[in-house]
């Protein structure tokens, strides 16, 4: 075999359709956006838009609202820290805190801090450093020997 020899299979690639190439070619003319109007024109954007009728998410009432205030919290359950743990990952004699956790690919980005969840089982007696905890990881923890201190909270 040589390099002069190779190809691609058969129906592999094709090639790109060129619009607005003549009218023997199928696509030409209109260039395949029909005839005339707002859509046929290039930089045309509108989404949401009804014909002048009031567009329907501006018909239907709002509710709710968005807390500017609200804590981002990474959420790490206890079954992946023991997995972390066993692959060596983390040191179970040390503190578990946010940056050990990132260090040892548990969580991706450090956040507000993280928030311990009882999903999964620990059996390695840690002591976590952290922002928040369920009532029942903090009993896991406990039960496994081990204790969660809660960092960062103010009394306001």
């Amino acid at each position: 075999m040589k390099l002069n020899e190779l190809w691609d299979n058969p129906g592999a690639v094709k090639d790109r359709t060129r619009v607005g190439r003549g009218i023997g070619s199928g696509k030409g003319k209109t260039g395949g956006r029909g005839v005339k109007g707002q859509k046929s024109r290039s930089g045309v954007a509108i989404k949401g838009f009804e014909g002048g009728q009031m567009p329907l998410h501006r018909r239907l009432p709002k509710r709710g609202f968005t807390n500017i205030f609200a804590k981002d919290y990474n959420i790490v359950s206890l079954g992946r820290v023991q997995t972390a743990i066993e692959a060596g990952k983390l040191d179970a004699s040390a503190p578990v805190t946010v940056e050990a956790l990132k260090v040892a690919g548990v969580v991706k980005r450090i956040r507000d801090g993280v928030r311990l969840l009882s999903d999964g089982e620990l059996k390695t007696a840690v002591t976590f450093e952290v922002a928040g905890a369920s009532k029942t990881a903090v009993e896991a923890v406990e039960k496994a020997g081990g204790k969660v201190v809660i960092k960062g909270v103010e009394a306001e």
